[in-house]
């Protein structure tokens, strides 16, 4: 699977900017390195047609059989897909040139999207799926609606503490009870993880942000002499707990699931983790609107959300998608009623506005 994840950093922290992703867009248009698994894109205005953006690899395969090829059948509606970086997408928006129709990317991409006026703005009566599934409060903006989410949590090897389990981010920051080395994500790989040390130092997950930065990387240089790597990829944490270079690390959940299927010996605590959410958005000029808001409806639907979620490790936003799922479905997802809680929401305003300078001291910390 391409990771989307890596590619909203490199989008957020502004690398390349809108001057050369509109270079980039002029360059994918000319020799068509934006990709489609159903034929050209650029179904025109009108019709039985609609682009949608997504990521393409393993993701895009779970969405096209859950998802497109469901929605063709009951509507007739073609769905082609642009597997296209945000950059050139959003300069080709600002440009007044979008390729795509439907946007699926994470909501803080969206909000970055928003800055520069390149969605609609959402006539939620054309949804009826957001309260049929009964989407959270949280997740409907006046620009996007989140679908999913993935969670960054703890992974440990059950064979190392002698019986002893990890409960909390106090427990994976304390070396001498759970003895070993650490892993710890990157800014290459997802948000600094401040959050996790917080909590460990027993700051109440409600009572968050605004992050205390400072008592942060106080706790983070408690761990340092531990961490043995910084992960900037989702299968590093799963190879580092393999070859027991370390006995915990920070993880995307889904990653665990097929350690597991391999014998590793690993395990997850869901215990303060941290969700992001992706989900759907209208490009500003997109020339299949109406479609658009079809496809968007029917992927927001409960059966939708919970046949993705048979398909691929992805954590409907759907509370009732759950129920459409069998018992081992279920809980295998971070997102089941018996984890939910269990979590806390990344704070999306609060990080466009900072990564740039916590990423900056993250990158001098780590260099010691």
């Amino acid at each position: 699977m391409k990771d989307t994840r890596i590619d909203r950093r490199l989008f957020l922290r502004g690398i390349g900017g809108v001057t050369a992703g509109a270079a980039a867009a002029t360059a994918l248009s000319a020799c068509g390195t934006g990709t489609s698994r159903s034929g050209s894109v650029g179904g025109g205005k009108g019709g039985k047609t609609v682009v949608v953006r997504d990521s393409g690899g393993s993701y895009g395969a779970a969405l096209q059989k859950a998802i497109y090829t469901p929605f063709t059948q009951e509507t007739g509606i073609s769905v082609k897909v642009l597997n296209l970086d945000n950059a050139p997408l959003l300069a080709q928006i600002k440009q007044g040139r979008p390729q795509c129709d439907l946007i699926n990317d994470a909501m803080v991409s969206h909000t970055k999207y928003v800055k520069h006026d390149a969605l609609e703005a959402l006539d939620l009566d054309r949804l009826k799926s957001v309260k049929s599934a009964e989407i959270p409060e949280n997740q409907i903006t006046q620009h996007a609606i989140g679908h999913s989410f993935y969670g960054q949590c703890i992974a440990y090897r059950t064979d190392a503490f002698g019986g002893k389990k990890p409960e909390s981010w106090a427990d994976f920051f304390d070396a001498k009870a759970f003895k070993g080395g650490r892993a710890m994500c990157s800014p290459d790989g997802d948000l600094p993880e401040l959050e996790f040390a917080l909590l460990a130092d027993g700051v109440p997950a409600d009572k968050l942000y605004p992050l205390d930065v400072d008592r942060a990387f106080k706790v983070l240089s408690q761990l340092r002499p531990d961490i043995k790597k910084y992960w900037d990829s989702g299968p590093l944490p799963g190879v580092l707990l393999s070859r027991q270079e370390v006995t915990m690390s920070t993880v995307w959940d889904g990653r665990i699931a097929d350690l597991q299927k391999q014998g590793v010996p690993v395990e997850r605590q869901l215990n303060g983790m941290r969700r992001q959410f992706s989900g759907y958005a209208i490009a500003k000029g997109a020339a299949n609107v109406d479609n658009a808001y079809k496809l968007m409806d029917f992927a927001l639907r409960a059966e939708s959300q919970a046949a993705l979620a048979k398909a691929f490790p992805s954590n409907p936003s759907s509370p009732l998608a759950y129920a459409k799922l069998t018992e081992d479905e279920r809980n295998a997802l971070a997102g089941a009623p018996q984890y939910y809680d269990k979590g806390f929401d990344a704070d999306v305003d609060w990080w466009l506005k900072n990564e740039s300078a916590v990423t900056k001291r993250w990158l001098e910390w780590a260099r010691g």
